[in-house]
């Protein structure tokens, strides 16, 4: 039996993944500018980013679509 990969880049990969490799590549500083939402701009954390984002369907997929982004820019 063959097992099909999914082609989608966020298949597996969990919301505190992409919210701590996004932070670990730009910094909070410029994840605010980048997606500008109070979460990463006032008193940041990945904790309250975490909790903001899995509440706000808008701004998660904001930051779903950066971290597509930033993949081929990660180191491998």
């Amino acid at each position: 039996m063959q097992h099909q990969q999914s082609s989608d880049p966020l298949h597996g990969v969990t919301l505190q993944k992409i919210l701590e490799t996004l932070v670990a590549f730009y910094g909070f500083d410029t994840l605010g500018e980048l997606v500008p939402i109070k979460c990463f701009n006032i008193d940041p954390s990945i904790r309250s980013s975490l909790t903001f984002l899995r509440k706000t369907e808008w701004a998660r997929r904001k930051v779903e679509a950066l971290y597509i982004r930033t993949l081929p820019k990660l180191p491998q």
